[in-house]
């Protein structure tokens, strides 16, 4: 792994020498290209490839964006994968303006194209090389072979800034590819708007609006055709001239006239140059990144601790305007006192990255609850959910109990005591069969394919799932001082014990008469049988609220010591599931379901062996590949970044719902978080070296257990680690640090 390290520094090096001296101290330690890569061979994905679709990526995208902004301006190479941008591709289809990474998005892809380039209606992309591309928080630029352009992008909350630099006397041209983007639109148009402005919509996940301003005359705006393409092309006047084009564009997922606003407020009223819009970015970025500053640990791990914290705050995105405007989800046109944002990839991100974002930007954590709340009173009084589970409810106790309460907690409240107790369309999937028997039943079938969802529940994920949903909704009623509604989901926070199997020690499906699913392959990696996206081994002891009670319904300590030994040292089955790679032992790290599994170890008092774990994943799953730019599986909207981001300086939401971590040995000596609740900033200090912990102390004070309670580093206190090889003892650090 230290070829691959090296490798790691020496392409961040190669990017940050590439860029101009208006590089943040720490936005200059980004590279934007982690996560951009495939894994392909064995090693990496846990099987060997026989399909010709590729696995999963981190699927992130190196473009320039703002944190959670509405605009992502990010080259495409590819259409209807994750984030449009396989860093092994050579071609570039054009620079679209959103992305998330998830097969979707990419609206209204642009491209500077010359006559001299020959390009068609369905042959137009340009091949480019990674020796002439590089990208920074808020900027990126690649040279494009084909028209001999160097393309540069930066942006601004809701505008992008194009400036393409063409070969001295090319014919100038702009191509907009409005047929084109991951959601494959039906409806959309480009025309002109003026001397030196075009206009249009492009639909996909939203009707997205534009309004652009060129630095050149227009002469026409035409839409062209040939076979099943379309796309527009922007013609200009004295195309033949050494000036750069320059391109100018707001959204708005309201109207043009809203996106002609946006673009007039950000851009066009204090008429910046490309390079102040630039540095403005770099700024934004710097002032976020600043909140963690860390010293010690290697080069390579404060790149790839910044290059995953930046990663952590490119999702969820704005939908509201300047003037407060957002198309809500009934369509209709609504202004609010509050920033609109898409709804979070909730089963994903309540782990860690919602969290995480709270500590930092704590107003656009209560903007995005404000927005669930808006969403939820509009959709039937349930509170939204994403993909699977129910997880809004582990964000907003997890929010007010740290201290954001900047929303109504009534109103979300409302919301998820419906979501967790009344069965109904828009709410909690089988919630009736959950709360009449206390788990949800799966039906009993043979050879089920890995990537299945044929009328199957996802039964086991869903019931363990509920339950801790069903606390952290607890948790609410508490603070609100429902105690009757607090005794009822407290009870039904025990739920996940109605799937465990004491014959096999793991959770496992049941019938509808009760009986255990007979077809029980504990190493299949299933899509949606039982298991959501895992198998049986992943899925085990799921239980964040209640680790300690898990452990109990094993026989003993050691059998449980037993079962993660196993966990993390058998090899797997080898089974192909593309969305499942990055195996240690038969735990996937490249999925979500698994990721509190590392931990484990904790409530047995074997912490030492989770911190070996966590060592591994951190020094060995980050920076994958033949490129040492991958994950070991998708990023989901920032949860992975957000898994090493927190594991590397020490403290992990293992809980999310409660307002306290888990606390492990950091990778760096000292680390610095300001939270912005409170402005105070505490310091985790590294003592020691090694895997076992010795002693922790929070603000030179024994702490109890392993959990430190986020109240005492919202006080700015400072916790210290004291670690050692498992063999050693306290006395031998302190001999050690003397000599």
């Amino acid at each position: 792994m230290k070829l691959r390290s090296k490798a790691f520094l020496i392409t961040a090096l190669l990017l940050c020498a590439a860029l101009s001296a208006t590089a943040g101290e720490v936005t200059d330690k980004v590279n934007p290209f982690v996560g951009t890569t495939t894994l392909w061979t064995p090693q990496d994905l846990g099987y060997t490839r026989t399909e010709e679709k590729r696995a999963w990526g981190a699927e992130a995208f190196p473009g320039a964006a703002l944190p959670n902004a509405m605009v992502q301006c990010t080259p495409v190479t590819k259409y209807h994968t994750g984030s449009g941008y396989q860093y092994e591709d050579h071609q570039i289809y054009g620079f679209a303006h959103t992305c998330k990474g998830h097969w979707n998005l990419l609206h209204v892809p642009l491209l500077p194209v010359t006559t001299e380039g020959k390009w068609r209606p369905d042959n137009y992309c340009s091949w480019f090389s990674h020796q002439r591309e590089s990208a920074h928080p808020g900027y990126y630029q690649v040279y494009l072979e084909r028209y001999n352009v160097n393309a540069e992008l930066t942006t601004t909350l809701r505008c992008a800034y194009h400036r393409y630099t063409f070969r001295a006397g090319d014919d100038k041209k702009l191509l907009v590819d409005i047929s084109h983007s991951n959601a494959r639109p039906r409806r959309y148009e480009v025309r002109q708007a003026g001397q030196r402005a075009f206009e249009g919509f492009q639909d996909g996940e939203g009707r997205a609006y534009f309004y652009a301003v060129t630095n050149y005359d227009i002469e026409r705006v035409d839409t062209r055709r040939e076979f099943r393409e379309a796309v527009g092309i922007v013609s200009f006047r004295n195309s033949r001239d050494a000036q750069p084009l320059e391109v100018r564009i707001g959204f708005s997922f309201v109207s043009i006239e809203n996106a002609r606003q946006n673009l007039e407020a950000e851009l066009l009223n204090d008429n910046k140059h490309f390079e102040q819009v630039r540095a403005d970015a770099d700024q934004t970025w710097e002032q976020l990144l600043s909140h963690i500053r860390v010293s010690g640990g290697t080069t390579e791990q404060q790149a790839m601790l910044y290059s995953t914290l930046y990663k952590a705050f490119l999702f969820p995105n704005l939908r509201s305007d300047v003037n407060g405007e957002y198309r809500d989800d009934r369509g209709q046109v609504t202004k609010a006192d509050f920033r609109f944002y898409n709804n979070p990839s909730f089963w994903d991100t309540y782990r860690n990255k919602l969290i995480l974002l709270g500590m930092i930007t704590p107003d656009v954590a209560a903007d995005i609850i404000k927005s669930c709340i808006d969403r939820g009173e509009k959709q039937g009084g349930y509170m939204p959910s994403f993909f699977h589970g129910d997880h809004a409810a582990a964000f907003v106790a997890g929010s007010w109990l740290r201290g954001i309460r900047n929303f109504d907690l009534q109103r979300a409240y409302k919301l998820m005591l419906k979501n967790a107790t009344v069965p109904g369309r828009g709410g909690r999937e089988f919630l009736d069969e959950y709360l009449r028997q206390g788990w949800i039943a799966e039906k009993d079938t043979f050879d089920v394919p890995t990537w299945n969802e044929d009328g199957t529940k996802a039964s086991v994920t869903k019931t363990v799932e509920y339950a801790y949903d069903d606390y952290a909704t607890a948790l609410v009623a508490r603070e609100l001082k429902d105690k009757k509604n607090e005794k009822l989901l407290l009870q039904h926070a025990q739920n996940y014990r109605n799937l465990f199997d004491p014959t096999t020690g793991f959770w496992r499906g049941r019938l509808a008469d009760g009986s255990w699913i007979k077809d029980f392959r504990t190493d299949y990696p299933y899509y949606r049988y039982m298991y959501r996206e895992a198998d049986a081994w992943n899925s085990m002891l799921f239980a964040p609220h209640d680790p300690y009670g898990a452990v109990s319904l094993y026989p003993s300590n050691e059998a449980v010591e037993h079962k993660l030994d196993s966990l993390f040292t058998q090899p797997n089955g080898g089974y192909e599931a593309w969305n499942l790679t990055g195996y240690l032992g038969l735990y996937c790290h490249g999925n979500q379901p698994g990721h509190s599994l590392p931990f484990a170890y904790y409530f047995i008092d074997r912490q030492e062996k989770s911190q070996q774990v966590l060592n591994t994943l951190l020094n060995d799953y980050y920076g994958m590949g033949e490129e040492h730019l991958a994950y070991a599986g998708m990023d989901d909207a920032g949860e992975m970044s957000s898994w090493y981001v927190l594991n590397a300086i020490g403290i992990y939401t293992y809980s999310p719902a409660d307002p306290e971590y888990i606390v492990t040995v950091p990778l760096f000596d000292r680390i610095d978080f300001t939270l912005a609740t409170t402005g105070n900033t505490f310091t985790i200090i590294r003592q020691g070296s090694g895997t076992k912990i010795k002693q922790i102390l929070i603000g030179n004070k024994p702490l109890k257990g392993w959990f430190v309670r986020h109240d005492d580093l919202a006080q700015g206190k400072t916790l210290t680690i004291v670690s050692a090889p498992p063999y050693q003892t306290l006395k031998m650090i302190e001999k050690a640090e003397k000599e």
